[in-house]
């Protein structure tokens, strides 16, 4: 790997946004460098950074970039600098016209403003959405799959595509146990949907979406209640589908009518069904992973736009799973070669 240097000199040599740009004690810096596999060393507003050409080229403009940020005053966070960095590697790996395209197709408006996808499988899960009338996001915490399915129903709602948004979660969560809570079965499920609100409420504002609640434009319900229905003209979203049976499933994707989109949300390493049941998440991708009209969009550890620390968990738990498992087949076979000893 050839050593390269750049020297970069950012204008307007301005303390405040040069230390802003820096973090304290140099941490945004030193996470690009980190990041970035780079070497930067920095006297005043004059910056030098070393590495691979690609590293040195993508980090020049990565700089420029959030130096540019800083002008209207907003304060820099290592989270920024992350979803920044992780954002800029995307896009620089993608940077044909057809791309760029791609990105502009990819953007979600909503009253409260535009919402961006992240990365490459971001951007794929949203034009499939767009494309197919059944969609799943498979995935960890963190990659944006629940929100980015409300960005897109809020927008199809907006331009009357579709009537009224359905959002829909299993009465299944982290092993509690429902029964002990106070209230109704809608009243138990509530406080578990409180994600979706938060959503709902960040692109429409509490008032607009209690509104649409009151006249039953957006219906927030618990899987058990979709039994016996057939939803038309509706943007349907299932979230925490890994907690749904075979059955469940079945019956929800049944309950699709015409002129609706259904997009189904899950994370198959999180699952909370009792031990024995089978999650309806992991049997629906391999049955239905062939048929036409129905989209699959799997997303990983990179695609986290969380705490920086949410992806090195994920993909800590990813190896150690790894590990287990390769554990496990090498103590299977050992123990097959001890019985056909």
């Amino acid at each position: 790997m050839t050593n390269h240097s750049v020297s970069l000199t950012l204008l307007p040599d301005n303390a405040q946004r040069l230390a802003n740009l820096c973090g304290r004690l140099n941490e945004h810096i030193q996470q690009i460098e980190a990041d970035m596999a780079l070497k930067i060393r920095q006297r005043g507003n004059v910056f030098l950074l070393s590495g691979d050409e690609n590293a040195v080229a993508n980090g020049k403009e990565l700089l420029e970039m959030l130096y540019q940020s800083t002008a209207g005053g907003e304060t820099l966070n290592p989270n920024q600098v992350h979803l920044a960095v992780q954002e800029f590697s995307d896009s620089s790996a993608s940077s044909s016209e057809t791309d760029q395209a791609i990105d502009a197709a990819s953007l979600i408006k909503t009253p409260k403003g535009s919402v961006k996808p992240r990365s490459n499988h971001q951007r794929e899960y949203v034009r499939t959405i767009w494309r197919n009338d059944i969609n799943f996001g498979i995935g960890p915490a963190g990659t944006g799959k629940t929100y980015l399915a409300v960005a897109c129903a809020v927008e199809a709602l907006l331009k009357e595509k579709i009537n009224r948004i359905l959002l829909v979660r299993p009465a299944v969560e982290a092993g509690e146990k429902l029964g002990f809570l106070p209230g109704d079965l809608a009243q138990k499920i509530d406080p578990y949907l409180r994600p979706l609100y938060d959503a709902l409420y960040e692109m429409l504002g509490f008032e607009r979406v209690e509104r649409l609640i009151e006249k039953n434009v957006i219906e927030v319900a618990p899987l058990a209640y979709m039994r016996g229905r057939t939803l038309n003209n509706a943007f349907i979203i299932l979230d925490e589908s890994q907690n749904t049976t075979t059955a469940q499933m079945k019956m929800f994707l049944t309950r699709i009518g015409f002129g609706s989109t259904a997009v189904i949300t899950g994370d198959v390493t999180q699952i909370d069904l009792p031990k024995g049941e089978r999650s309806g998440l992991v049997h629906v991708s391999q049955v239905l992973k062939d048929v036409d009209g129905i989209g699959f969009t799997f997303f990983n550890a990179h695609d986290v736009v969380r705490h920086r620390m949410v992806q090195r968990i994920v993909e800590a738990y990813d190896a150690y799973d790894s590990k287990s498992v390769t554990s496990l087949a090498n103590q299977d076979g050992s123990s097959q070669h001890d019985a056909d000893r």
